[in-house]
């Protein structure tokens, strides 16, 4: 069966104007001068990754990380859009007979919540991944396409022998994610759908 997964944030959604007021938030409350606006423009690995690049120690890492996450539901999901033509790659999959799944490096929770904030139903949500891991969960589910943004879905997508695909509506060019690797580069998901058509 056809099995496509997708990456979550600057691929099906843009939650960026609510990660800035997040990081605003995490200043005020602890202090810092946190880049909330470079933070929302690179978005894809973990939080705790973005977090230990300021060479905090762990502790604090950790405490950063808990208060982001509680505070999330009240501070992005509702800033949070859908990006053009998420809904109608999801239906596309659908249409086509097949399974979706929604694969990404954001807290698993907070994830669903933008899952059902939409009405989007997958047939498996795995949050907590990047890069490498994503491609574990795509063997797993015998994906043959992995739809994202960023270099490391192209990673992903690689490392489970399947189809990278990706868009241009993150931190990457077009140019830019065909010399990552990419086995197909779209503008934005507006396109996915008539590929998804020629490709099956």
């Amino acid at each position: 069966m056809l099995t496509v997964g997708f990456d979550l944030d600057m691929t099906l959604i843009d939650p960026r104007p609510g990660m800035v007021r997040a990081f605003a938030a995490l200043n005020e409350k602890f202090g810092l001068s946190l880049d909330g606006e470079r933070f929302a423009a690179n978005l894809g690995p973990p939080l705790a990754d973005v977090i230990r690049g300021y060479g905090f120690d762990e502790p604090l890492v950790q405490r950063l990380v808990t208060h982001f996450r509680e505070i999330y539901p009240e501070v992005v999901i509702s800033a949070t859009r859908p990006m053009p033509g998420a809904r109608e790659a999801l239906a596309a999959v659908r249409a086509a007979g097949g399974r979706t799944l929604v694969i990404t490096g954001k807290y698993q929770p907070n994830a669903g919540l933008h899952l059902k904030e939409f009405g989007w139903d997958v047939d498996r949500l795995a949050g907590d991944v990047f890069a490498t891991a994503k491609g574990d969960v795509l063997r797993e589910e015998g994906a043959s396409i992995y739809v994202g943004d960023h270099v490391g879905d192209i990673v992903g997508a690689k490392a489970a022998g399947a189809l990278a695909v990706a868009v241009a509506t993150g931190p990457y060019s077009r140019d830019e994610l065909a010399a990552a690797g990419a086995d197909v580069a779209l503008r934005d998901l507006t396109e996915f759908p008539d590929w998804l058509t020629a490709h099956t």
